[in-house]
């Protein structure tokens, strides 16, 4: 059969980076990617009029929330995710497993992995099969397999186990998937032991899936740690398949992982942070909430050209803040969006024109931190309250 999401590589520079494209039957996606994350069916803030200006390529839904609300079956009988959301764009599902295993009440078997939803407290269901039948309902154009996320600091013996448990659960989900017109991802786990990432890649790649993701990371690990985990287990990965490195984002961590060989990633980070007036620019991150920018009519970022910045100046979207407007949420989003898909596209044309080691130099020298910016005052917080990490 044929593959339903061939990854073309185009070109590599300096190692591992490269660039692609990524041919899905809605869209060719042009790699390295950024993916925003829809977790309810919706880029928080945005509207899908406002997402398409963007430069946005291809977003994120999540599994376990949808089959919880409002249902899978509902989003079939309206035509299928992409027509309930209002979106042309591609649409990957992941498989609800982190979420699922970020839980602190649930029991996990063989079958699968029994938890109370933290919403209303129903104990609900979640199998390699359960996963595949939702997502197939839901329609996206690539689902992931179902598998189990370690958390930072699990031990040697336990890590084990749950390698085998997570290879046998993808060789289910892929018996248990039927859809030909959606691509199906298997992930590699392993923790944080070089020697269960290559035996994981093995086993995972010895299945047979369309592309492949890098799982168990964005865990609390820090970089150091994600790049170790990287370099383990990229060189088992196949150069002919897609590469995904799930929940990662930060420019640090997206060029590093590009210069490592991944292809395609997702975070929260880009919509998170602007929801408390964190914007990323050219020269760097800022916050907007801070009271330097109370009188400042320069746009958020001099260098850009989305909307935003087209329209509005750094005192307008501080005063909505400071009101507490959701316009200012949405004018922030919306730039952020614009500015990571702006950062992957001149990452990738850095590939293809063979200078992304002086790129890479320039991001370590904007972006060095490696952490989360600090609180946002209470008045300049967004009426909606942040989400976990998929939001």
């Amino acid at each position: 059969m044929t593959c339903p999401a061939p990854h073309e590589l185009l070109a590599t520079d300096t190692g591992g980076a490269r660039a692609g494209l990524l041919h899905l039957k809605r869209a060719t996606v042009r790699t390295p990617t950024f993916m925003p994350v829809g977790t309810q069916a919706a880029i928080r803030t945005v509207s899908p009029l406002h997402l398409a200006s963007t430069g946005s390529q291809i977003v994120l839904a999540n599994t376990y929330h949808l089959s919880q609300r409002p249902g899978e079956a509902l989003v079939q009988k309206a035509g299928g995710l992409h027509r309930f959301m209002g979106v042309d764009l591609p649409i990957l599902t992941d498989s609800g497993g982190f979420q699922v295993f970020s839980l602190d009440k649930k029991e996990i078997t063989e079958d699968g992995v029994t938890f109370t939803y933290e919403v209303d407290g129903q104990r609900t269901f979640l199998s390699p099969e359960r996963s595949m039948e939702i997502q197939q309902a839901l329609g996206a154009d690539i689902a992931m397999v179902f598998d189990e996320c370690l958390p930072f600091g699990a031990d040697r013996r336990y890590a084990e186990a749950s390698v085998a448990r997570t290879t046998r659960w993808e060789r289910r989900s892929k018996a248990a998937h039927t859809r030909g017109d959606q691509a199906l991802f298997g992930i590699v786990q392993g923790g944080f032991w070089p020697e269960l990432r290559k035996r994981s890649a093995e086993e995972i790649q010895e299945i047979g899936f369309d592309g492949y993701a890098i799982g168990g990371l964005s865990v609390g690990e820090g970089h150091a740690n994600m790049c170790e985990v990287l370099d383990a287990t990229l060189p088992h990965l196949s150069r002919g398949h897609a590469r995904y490195l799930m929940g990662v984002g930060r420019p640090l961590d997206l060029v590093e992982g590009v210069a490592r060989g991944v292809d395609m990633f997702d975070c929260v980070v880009a919509t998170r942070h602007a929801r408390s007036g964190v914007v990323y620019t050219s020269a760097g991150r800022i916050r907007l909430t801070d009271t330097r920018y109370r009188k400042d009519l320069y746009p958020p970022d001099t260098s850009c050209r989305c909307y935003t910045c087209s329209n509005f100046s750094r005192a307008y979207v501080h005063h909505l803040f400071r009101v507490g407007e959701v316009l200012a949420a949405t004018l922030s989003t919306i730039h952020n969006l614009t500015w990571f898909a702006g950062f992957m596209d001149r990452m990738r044309n850095s590939i293809l024109e063979g200078r992304f080691a002086d790129f890479r130099k320039e991001v370590h020298a904007i972006y060095p931190e490696d952490v989360e910016p600090k609180p946002v005052a209470a008045w300049a917080r967004p009426a909606s309250r942040p989400g976990k990490r998929r939001s």
